[in-house]
């Protein structure tokens, strides 16, 4: 098992890997993070509506299923949001460099980091 800080080092293990973090869906705070590139503060708060807003149309199209990743590909970088699946309300939010990362092995990290990730 592994601490907040030990799980974000992991993530920052990635190729590509520019920055991540633990964020708190109810609140849109941090809990945790690591490494440099965009304001994470900014994009928690961000990310934590595009969580509520998927959620959402989920209930609304009565799909009884749970949220593995969503993917946002932008033109040059690659941003995962991972709901914790023990944890619910908390999320892991890792952005890639797109050049230099590979995603499926980014996604399969993120999967073994939530997973490992002690809180």
């Amino acid at each position: 098992m592994a601490n907040i800080n030990e799980s974000l080092a992991k993530l920052l293990e990635v190729d590509g890997a520019l920055c991540d973090a633990i964020v708190d869906a109810n609140s849109g705070m941090l809990l945790g993070k690591a490494g440099a590139g965009l304001d994470l503060d900014l994009a928690a708060a961000g990310n934590t509506e595009v969580v509520r807003a998927k959620m959402k149309t989920m209930k609304s199209l009565g799909l009884n299923d749970t949220i593995e990743d969503i993917l946002i590909t932008l033109g040059k970088q690659y941003h995962i949001i991972r709901p914790i699946a023990s944890k619910p309300g908390l999320f892991i939010y890792l952005v890639l460099d797109k050049a230099r990362s590979n995603l499926a092995l980014a996604r399969r990290a993120t999967q073994d980091v939530e997973q490992t990730l002690e809180l």
